[in-house]
């Protein structure tokens, strides 16, 4: 039953895992994924080719150890890689499409403690996780305290910022204006609503970068306007016969984007995004959720991300200190913006690297394991 009312049967969770479980099932770390990604963290994507978003932490003797740890990703609920979500086939052997019902990140965290149920796992050696995977984090602590040894909320906030809700609004009207959307019932016209899904991608994007980063890697270059865009790729116009690189990469990933994500499905996560408050059942008290609370956090923040600014994290971090809870608060220097925890800095793996060292000593973890590699059906 999702806190709406609704109820999603039969519910379908798709995941992958890695490293081997321990004989006592207390070496898990589950890695919670970002809006737009999805539960293939340390492999090859298998619609992109791409490799998996977080490869280069998650692996044998990386920052996140499969060779120690037992590792799960899942695709949240509401997502589009297998999980139940808007694409997911109702009895009448249609998608639920826009009746699919509102979930909030509290759902997603629920249905992955069911998971956990059903992999007879009662308890987490660490959750951890970036942007909306951070809010993930925070919302298993909040609401199953007793089953998160370590938590380290990455880039993220205990509440979405009302400038973050507008961005996320805009990005939905240009979906929803698409012709091709159709109400969204796209399949039964044999569309999909590409060129708005390219835009709300777009505008996204433009987030999770910094001015820095944006004008050290394009400045205001421009190159020859390729031809006019055709078969479900991002919206090309140019006045000039030029475009600014910084254009041709936006709508490189626009069009990239809508070949591997659902339309419906962007639009009901961003909206459990923007719903998500931890404060919001504690009359506005964001310290309630965590008394006695006996997790270890780590939590991280850089310095141009603007779309989760560090004052948010530190507002984090004041109210677990209230509430009594072991914290450690970094702040890494960074002019990537919100992506940061997505690519390569080395102060991000040094600060996860000890956090998970400092907790297994203080655990007492398992021993080192043999290596191994599963996957969900």
């Amino acid at each position: 039953m999702l806190e709406c009312g609704a109820l999603v049967a039969p519910l379908d969770i798709a995941y992958c895992a890695y490293g081997t479980l321990s004989p006592q099932r207390d070496n898990v770390i589950l890695v919670c994924h970002a809006l737009t990604g999805d539960q293939f963290v340390a492999e090859t994507h298998p619609v992109t080719g791409k490799p998996g978003w977080w490869e280069r932490l998650v692996g044998p003797g990386r920052a996140i150890d499969t060779e120690r740890y037992y590792v799960l990703c899942v695709n949240v609920l509401g997502g589009c890689m297998g999980s139940s979500g808007p694409r997911t086939l109702r009895e009448n052997g249609e998608p639920w499409g826009t009746d699919f019902p509102p979930v909030t990140i509290k759902d997603m965290v629920r249905a992955q403690a069911r998971l956990l149920d059903h992999l007879g796992i009662a308890r987490l050696f660490a959750a951890i996780g970036g942007s909306m995977g951070g809010m993930q984090v925070l919302q298993w602590v909040a609401s199953f305290p007793e089953r998160v040894t370590a938590a380290m909320p990455i880039a993220t906030a205990p509440f979405h910022s009302a400038q973050n809700i507008a961005f996320n609004e805009v990005s939905r009207q240009a979906i929803c204006g698409d012709p091709d959307w159709h109400g969204g019932r796209y399949w039964e016209h044999g569309t999909v609503p590409a060129m708005g899904l390219a835009v709300a991608r777009m505008m996204a994007h433009i987030t999770y970068l910094s001015e820095e980063a944006l004008n050290q890697k394009f400045g205001r270059r421009t190159r020859r306007d390729p031809a006019p865009a055709q078969g479900g790729r991002a919206p090309a116009c140019s006045f000039f016969g030029e475009i600014f690189e910084v254009e041709s990469y936006l709508r490189h990933q626009g069009s990239s984007f809508v070949r591997r994500f659902d339309a419906n499905a962007y639009l009901t996560i961003s909206r459990a995004l923007d719903w998500f408050d931890l404060s919001a059942d504690y009359d506005g008290d964001l310290s309630a959720p965590f008394r006695d609370c006996e997790t270890r956090f780590c939590i991280i923040s850089f310095t141009s991300d603007w779309l989760f600014p560090t004052s948010q994290s530190r507002l984090l971090a004041r109210a677990l200190n209230r509430a009594g809870v072991n914290v450690s608060f970094v702040e890494i220097e960074s002019d990537r913006g919100h992506d940061a925890f997505l690519l390569d800095e080395p102060d991000l793996e040094r600060t996860m690297r000890g956090f998970i060292a400092g907790v297994s000593e203080h655990a007492g973890a398992s021993a080192t394991l043999r290596p191994g590699l599963s996957h969900a059906p």
